[in-house]
């Protein structure tokens, strides 16, 4: 079984500041630090840091709602928060999102292999497409382009980053200090890449990075995203609303990676789990119970205007959500549906819901959780999860203190760390040189 971490570099979802054993240092490196030796004390293969770059002016054309609630606001740039906590350990893997939307290739190819270098291989990338018109209007855009259009640049950014980290063979450098020669030139080859969104050089200013390519992260939930992760990614970040939707997309993917030539078992797919621990289910019950009431209709709505990207003050509150055509994470979307569809909900209902909502919620014992996680291993809807806090850092401390000791006599989760890199305590090969022809091929066959 394999455990990430997700966080916030920021206030944890829209009440968990407000939580009585919550932090308050999120704009401190000794919050960040303090999070990730906790993580690596308890074995966790990585931690990974969400990102999007706006303040949400989704509820109402506003960002009074975010800033007033804390949704999806303030967020700090994940990438010096990563750094932090990879300065404090040794083993534990540090992922951040970065947009392909409004950033470059090149940037971000260069940045990335330099932490892996620095790190000795435990970076990670999540690939998100951003799914906010607030993000667009912050780099000379009304709004986001359409969906395919995203996805198309997602799939040269990939291509073309790719291609900077395979610029360099892993033979490059000689630092032969008797002759002064310092590398093979020939061992080096430039990109010469022109497409239609980039046109870059190369090659790139860094050697190729430790894991030949910093562990790739996606989430998309519609049939693009999940072709475009299976194409790309190594590690699917997911999230469901019942087992049985959750073997149903775990089935998909490993077929979709399948079918584009490559190895499902290549692919790890992790649900989201957000774990709340009691000496009792009861007990778990009355902690989660206590952290839902701290929820407002406005600053729940708020929180699910900001992830589907539309205004919900135009419905009707006391009436049911309509069919929305055009979201903006549609796997989020789609888990509401499913959620208010079942228990008849109003949208005002929605939002006090959504406000509290964790996602893959495990309630209960530490036995209990580690019983659920189990059954989702056996019943192939999962090769790991994603741990979801609902305040930190007391929910990680309750997780490592409680739950991972219970994964570990069970013989489901490592008593400590393998050698290597983060690919290799995933049990992830490290791609060959060139491979990014196969996956960029792959796009035409599809």
């Amino acid at each position: 079984m394999h455990l990430a971490a997700f966080m916030n570099a920021g206030p944890q979802g829209t009440v968990g500041w407000r939580h009585p054993e919550a932090g308050n240092g999120f704009l401190t490196t000794a919050h960040y630090a303090h999070i990730a030796k906790v993580l690596e004390a308890a074995c966790f293969d990585l931690v990974f840091i969400p990102d999007a770059m706006a303040v949400p002016r989704s509820l109402g054309n506003s960002f009074e709602p975010a800033v007033k609630w804390g949704s999806g606001t303030p967020r700090l740039d994940p990438m010096p928060v990563i750094t932090t906590m990879a300065a404090v350990t040794t083993h534990l893997g540090v992922a951040a999102t970065i947009s392909t939307g409004y950033q470059e290739p090149y940037n971000v190819a260069r940045g990335l292999a330099t932490l892996d270098h620095l790190t000795q291989g435990r970076a990670g990338w999540n690939v998100v497409t951003s799914f906010q018109d607030a993000e667009a209007q912050n780099f000379g855009q009304d709004k986001l382009p359409d969906r395919a259009t995203r996805y198309r640049r997602a799939e040269e950014f990939l291509e073309v980053s790719t291609r900077l980290w395979d610029s360099w063979s892993d033979d490059v450098m000689i630092r032969d200090k008797a002759t002064g020669v310092f590398g093979r030139p020939e061992e080096v080859e430039a990109v010469d890449h022109e497409g239609e969104f980039f046109k870059v050089q190369g090659p790139l200013s860094v050697p190729r990075p430790p894991q030949g390519y910093p562990v790739i992260i996606q989430a998309g939930a519609s049939p693009a995203g999940r072709d475009f992760a299976s194409r790309w990614a190594d590690v699917i970040f997911c999230s469901h609303e019942s087992l049985a939707s959750a073997i149903d997309f775990y089935a998909d993917i490993k077929q979709r990676a399948a079918s584009f030539g490559r190895d499902p078992a290549q692919v790890k797919i992790l649900p989201a789990a957000t774990i709340v621990v009691g000496t009792d289910v009861r007990d778990a019950m009355a902690k989660h119970e206590a952290f839902a009431d701290l929820v407002s209709v406005e600053a729940g709505l708020s929180r699910l205007a900001y992830h589907v990207n539309v205004d919900l003050t135009k419905y009707d509150l006391d009436g049911p959500l309509p069919s929305l055509e055009v979201v903006g994470v549609e796997g989020h979307y789609r888990e509401v549906v499913e959620f208010a569809e079942r228990e008849k909900l109003t949208v005002a209902e929605i939002g006090r819901w959504y406000g509290a909502r964790t996602e893959g919620n495990m309630i209960g014992s530490a036995r209990d959780i580690a019983d659920t996680m189990e059954q989702w291993m056996k019943a192939g809807a999962a090769d790991g999860f994603m741990i979801q806090a609902t305040h930190v850092p007391g929910a990680f401390e309750d997780v490592a203190r409680e739950v991972v000791p219970e994964l570990q006599r069970r013989g489901l989760f490592r008593t400590s760390y393998e050698d290597g890199t983060l690919r290799d305590r995933l049990g992830l090969d490290r791609p060959a040189r060139g491979e990014w022809r196969n996956r960029a091929a792959s796009v035409v066959k599809a």
